[in-house]
């Protein structure tokens, strides 16, 4: 088998389908990729390990019971740290954003993502407040991804 992070949303859908693969090892998969090369191109502002393993495991249960809750249930995805997303800061790449505190709701985009099912691994890096076309970032530095 190929590596699994190379894997397209359809492929792993389908391989889920036909039970040759999980939506845990996928995102296992995904983390792993994430820890190997985030240090030299500085992609993630936020990785949340536990939360995406604990998503996983609950996608994983639905599709071998033959329940997947959606479209997407089990595909890991990321969004930008403009967004916001329950149970993790929202700092828009600024450090004029002083509450590192986490987020009681999800912007509608990411909120329609996880009631489908998807696993959310964390929040990439964007430039401060999302005002320009390249990643640098006050706060995370420059993301060279």
């Amino acid at each position: 088998m190929s590596d699994i992070a190379d894997f397209s949303a359809s492929q792993l859908l389908s391989l889920y389908r036909d039970r040759q693969l999980s939506p845990v090892a996928a995102t296992k998969a995904a983390l792993e990729r994430i820890n190997t090369y985030n240090s030299s191109v500085n992609a993630f502002a936020i990785v949340d390990e536990n939360t995406a393993l604990a998503e996983a495991q609950a996608s994983e249960v639905r599709w071998l019971n033959g329940n997947p809750r959606g479209l997407v249930d089990g595909i890991p995805f990321t969004v930008k740290d403009l967004l916001l997303t329950k149970g993790l800061p929202t700092r828009r790449g600024s450090k004029a954003i002083i509450s590192h505190q986490p987020w009681e709701e999800n912007a509608p985009a990411v909120a329609r993502l996880r009631e489908q099912g998807a696993v959310l691994l964390g929040k990439t890096t964007t430039c401060e407040f999302g005002w320009k076309g390249v990643t640098d970032s006050p706060l995370t530095g420059i993301a060279s991804s």
